[in-house]
């Protein structure tokens, strides 16, 4: 049996990122194949109820793929990210879970404009994300939507500041923020109507408790997503979501996801933090051992 299944996302739920989001599966899949592991990389429209292992990386967002996960699940495979939390992250549920929550998010109404983002899904096109400038603009582009079949559209208000985009890995202490529009690479070039960002103070470590909260209640273990620092130093997430590409950050979230993998087959395999794992146990390995 196959120890490690990867997953690449379909290309659909990855606009101006394939290779990006591709780079991150592959640089994790090469770690743990220096470690000894055996892994396959599959495109998520080949999986199929035959493929088997013991753990499964997937960046996967089709609900056929989503489905079949559930059930690999279920038969005790290892799912990073769970299914569940892929759906959880859709943008009206996460929008819900944060204001159920009192994780600062954006407002629903305010003088500044508003954005209109599919709710059902990561977004697939430009159109998926749009910016009003008043209400009567949010209504045509309501109706865009509403045209296009998509009825569940999460409309929330501009808010003024920073766009700070952030990473994580739960559980493993691997946190970084970046400012994309100093560097400007972006998906959609959303984050320009912000402007040129002050680098206004803010807590890192605050946003790294909220983000890790959201992480926990939605259980998504390998996540990233957008913020607004205001100029007073407060902030709004205002988006979350299952496994970035990390892009800017590769390397180092490739071996906290590294990390991740280790702690989850420990737990699953219930040994304890002092005893040695076997690569012949967990990753296919012959005669290595490693120390945790």
């Amino acid at each position: 049996m196959t120890n490690v299944l990867a997953i690449y996302r379909d290309e659909c739920f990855s606009p101006n990122s394939v290779e990006k989001d591709k780079a991150i599966l592959d640089e994790t899949g090469n770690l743990l194949r220096q470690l000894g592991f055996t892994v396959a990389f599959l495109k998520e429209i080949d999986f199929n109820p035959n493929e088997d292992a013991q753990l499964i990386l997937s960046m996967g967002r089709l609900k056929r793929t989503l489905d079949l996960l559930e059930f690999k699940e279920s038969q005790g495979s290892i799912i990073i990210n769970s299914p569940h939390s892929v759906n959880a992250c859709a943008r009206s549920y996460i929008y819900k879970v944060m204001r159920d929550n009192n994780i600062p998010t954006a407002p629903l109404i305010g003088p500044n404009g508003y954005w209109l983002k599919r709710g059902d899904q990561a977004a697939q096109v430009k159109n998926d994300v749009v910016f009003a400038r008043n209400e009567y603009d949010m209504t045509l582009k309501l109706n865009d939507f509403n045209k296009r079949g998509i009825y569940d559209v999460l409309i929330t208000a501009h808010v003024l500041g920073d766009c700070v985009k952030f990473y994580g890995v739960r559980s493993t202490g691997f946190f970084m923020t970046f400012y994309p529009c100093d560097d400007g690479d972006t998906k959609f070039g959303n984050e320009t109507i912000n402007g040129v960002p002050h680098h206004y103070n803010f807590s890192v470590h605050d946003l790294e408790n909220n983000a890790d909260k959201l992480a926990s209640l939605t259980g998504t273990d390998v996540y990233g997503g957008d913020c607004i620092i205001r100029s007073d130093g407060s902030y709004a997430i205002i988006d979350f979501n299952d496994w970035p590409s990390f892009a800017r950050c590769r390397q180092q979230a490739a071996h906290a996801i590294l990390s991740l993998i280790i702690k989850k087959l420990h737990f699953k395999t219930n040994l304890s933090s002092n005893s040695p794992v076997s690569l012949s146990t967990v990753g296919g390995g012959e005669g290595n051992t490693l120390n945790f």
